[in-house]
């Protein structure tokens, strides 16, 4: 462990590899990014471990960016108890869930996938004429963007987790700890 890590990304550095997979899939579904940003701690900064989930998602490949976008829900309907999804599609309003899932439906059926936008800070409005563009282009450009907005979701939700991380106590993370002499 970096002893000079801000908390909670020491915190992260310090838990197995069992919990690090564990918070990792909370960040994103996809094994082989989850993979090798375990394998790259301890991180000594936030920004070391913004860069390293960088490589690791230009690093996937088709079969894994996959993996990765099944984890997501689509735009306008969140997955009951994802909290994550909720917040980051808190900008959607009742009025657009309908034609998002319509054209979510329609973007699905034309590149087999769900439609992956960074939803944090954007209005459904946004979303909707990102979709309505989006829908339209190629598997590669497609991929191309899919792939930088999800760099742009593992990056915002890398910085939840450390930020979540310092304001956890630290036992919840390590295992119990045998009493010391004395104490009982």
């Amino acid at each position: 462990m970096t002893s000079s890590a801000p908390p909670g990304l020491a915190r992260f550095n310090a838990v197995d590899d069992r919990d690090a997979a564990a918070l990792l899939r909370e960040v994103c579904a996809g094994r082989a990014w989850g993979a090798a940003m375990a394998a790259g701690r301890p991180y000594g900064t936030v920004g070391e471990l913004l860069d390293a989930s960088d490589a690791a998602t230009a690093g996937l490949t088709a079969a894994d960016l996959a993996e990765a976008m099944a984890g997501h829900p689509p735009i306008g309907r969140p997955a009951p108890g994802d909290a994550a999804s909720a917040r980051e599609q808190s900008g959607v309003r009742d009025a657009e869930r309908a034609e998002l899932l319509e054209l979510n439906l329609a973007y699905q059926e034309r590149h087999g996938h769900v439609f992956l936008i960074c939803a944090t800070g954007r209005t459904g409005e946004e979303m909707l004429a990102a979709l309505r563009e989006r829908i339209h282009h190629d598997a590669d450009t497609e991929r191309d963007i899919v792939r930088t907005e999800l760099g742009k979701i593992n990056r915002i939700r890398l910085t939840r987790l450390t930020e979540a991380l310092t304001e956890t106590r630290a036992e919840t993370l390590e295992a119990p700890r045998a009493p010391a002499e004395g104490e009982r």
